[in-house]
């Protein structure tokens, strides 16, 4: 979800307004993928490396994100939706993580949609935090190195119940991954757009997935066998 800050410059405003503005997109986008069927949506919503930034966007955006918590709990559980978390939660202010941790537990029955916010979340160092983990499984004799394959691995992640990333979208013209689900998004689908986070709708939202829909996913097959199986 980028270009909150590049959006409210444009117009003369603190950054701040931007990430205010983002959240209204957050609440419209969240509506869009449970009406149309989405089982997960997952949001970077907070990266790890974000703590390097000003610390007064930090604190405002820490408000932002449990303004977000308090202020959807309602919709969140009245429409049957699950929150989860994946990042490293721990380093978020206790004024965040109480409510949070709250809705996280109070959803987790629901399941019309699951909704994921990475928090404090990199790529790279959940894929370090897992293997640390296998390691010490190794270690302890409950694991052996020989048994530890893709399917093990996975099991092992943050996101191992959430169902296989197929479409990955980067707003505000970026092309890049940016430490975002690296491990997961091995054969999911990339769409960018020069659309500014704040401006992505739920028209923006269809067309990401219409641009989807409409490619051929063939996971080292050729087209050919595709149409067989089919």
């Amino acid at each position: 979800m980028d270009g909150n800050g590049r959006w409210a410059q444009l117009r003369g405003l603190p950054r701040i307004e931007g990430h205010r503005r983002g959240a209204v997109s957050v609440r419209e986008i969240v509506r869009a993928a449970r009406e149309v069927g989405v089982r997960a949506l997952t949001l970077y919503a907070f990266s790890a490396q974000n703590w390097l930034r000003p610390p007064d966007e930090v604190a405002m955006l820490m408000q932002l994100l449990r303004d977000y918590v308090i202020d959807e709990r309602p919709e969140i559980m009245d429409n049957d939706i699950r929150l989860i978390t994946i990042g490293n939660v721990d380093r978020l202010p206790s004024f965040v993580r109480e409510p949070l941790e709250a809705l996280k537990r109070d959803s987790a029955n629901n399941r019309k949609m699951t909704l994921c916010l990475a928090l404090s979340y990199g790529g790279r160092e959940s894929i370090v935090e897992t293997t640390r983990a296998l390691c010490d499984m190794v270690k302890a004799g409950v694991l052996n190195s020989e048994d530890i394959d893709e399917e093990r691995f996975q099991a092992a992640m943050q996101t191992h119940g959430l169902p296989q990333l197929d479409l990955m979208i980067r707003t505000s013209g970026e092309e890049r991954l940016s430490n975002f689900l690296l491990w997961e998004s091995a054969y999911a689908e990339l769409y960018f757009t020069e659309t500014f986070w704040p401006d992505f709708n739920r028209a923006e939202f269809i067309r990401a997935l219409d641009s989807f829909r409409g490619r051929e996913r063939r996971f080292g097959r050729t087209g050919e066998q595709l149409r067989k199986i089919g």
